[in-house]
Formats: C-alpha cells, structure tokens, sequence
C-alpha cells in the first residue's frame, strides 16, 4: 500500500464528496440526488474555511482530507464561495433538498451554542477531517492528524478546536489527547423517524 499527502486539489472534489456522502450516511435519509447534494454542500462549505490541507492518496486513490483554517491568516478564495453557492442553490431547488437543508441549519446552530459555551479565543478550527471507510485501520487518519499539528505548531498556533458528534469517531480525538468542552444533545426527525445524536467541542493543544 502506498500512502502520499499533498495539498487538496479541485480534481479530488468528486472523490471526496463521495466519502463524505458514505460518512455521514446522507443516503439514509434522502434520496441519492439529494445525498450528492448534501454532500456538496458540506465539502463545498468546508472548503470556504481553510488554510492548510492535506488530502491522502492511496494506491492513487483520494482516501481522505483533513483541512485546518488558521483564523487570522483565513481568505476565502471566490471560486470556493461561488462553488459553494452554487451547490446551495442546486440542493434548494427541491422541496427534499430544501427540508434536508434544515438539518445542517439545525447542526450549525448547535455548533454556535458549543462555541458560546465554551467563552474561549482559539487561533485555529479542524474545519474537516474524514477518511474512507475502506482505507481505515491503516494508519491514514493518524498521518492526516500529525500533518495538521505539524502545520499549527510551525504556524506558532497553541491551540485548536473541532466540532464533532456520535455520527463520528470522536474517541479518536480523546486518543490524541483532545479535552471535551462543551457538548449537546439533539433529537432529529427524519422520515417519520426520531434520532438523537450528541455533539461535541473539543480542543486540544499543538506546542512542539
């Protein structure tokens, strides 16, 4: 198995967007139209907020990306914020894809309330981290998390945060030594259906 980390590149979106697709289960609550479209939406947004990216290659196939938005050094290019547009306006041209929108109103929300809560300054956000499910166990989330860290400790940044739920590996976080600050509990309604999921702040500390 060969594993390379370079920068994020436009051609690795629609790779990208289908990890997130399968990630986050979007499947499972809408149709594979609006699945894509969520997805586009999610990574399309996540790619307004950075500063640093690494995208992991394996075998010549993009198995992951972690991106890090440094705040004070943060300008969104205008092609991100007009891809970004574009996919919102795509996923609200449908009534599905206007009612699936609302969860991610709903999980920004919650995002907002974590953030107050802690009454912190932090100079760096983890915007995005995901790593396919195929190329799990192998290491490529580690390499990822130590690309980021290495990238904030030679920027001077002494500390980090990220948002993250029980949809996700979160115990990783804990494993790398990151402190839960803030949490909340949400019940969601899709398809007729009540789920509750758990949201997390956490940060963590990035000195050599």
């Amino acid at each position: 198995m060969q594993i390379k980390l370079r920068e994020y590149q436009t051609q690795d979106f629609e790779a990208l967007e289908a990890i997130i697709r399968e990630t986050w289960h979007y499947d499972d609550f809408s149709s594979p139209k609006t699945a894509i479209q969520l997805a586009k939406v999610f990574l399309s947004s996540c790619l307004t907020n950075y500063t640093f990216s690494r995208v992991a290659v394996v075998d010549g196939t993009v198995a992951g990306i972690i991106l890090v938005n440094q705040i004070a050094k943060h300008k969104c290019p205008l092609s991100n914020r007009l891809l970004q547009i574009k996919s919102i306006l795509s996923l609200y041209s449908s009534k599905e894809g206007r009612d699936a929108s609302k969860i991610f109103s709903s999980v920004n929300g919650i995002d907002q309330q974590l953030r107050n809560e802690t009454n912190r300054t932090y100079p760096a956000e983890l915007a995005l981290f995901v790593v396919s499910s195929s190329c799990r166990g192998n290491g490529i989330g580690k390499m990822l998390f130590r690309s980021a860290l290495d990238y904030m400790r030679q920027e001077e940044l002494e500390e980090f945060y990220l948002f993250t739920d029980t949809s996700c590996n979160y115990a990783f976080y804990e494993h790398q030594g990151m402190k839960r600050r803030s949490e909340k509990k949400h019940i969601f309604t899709v398809k007729g259906q009540q789920a509750e999921m758990n949201f997390f702040l956490y940060d963590g500390q990035c000195q050599s």
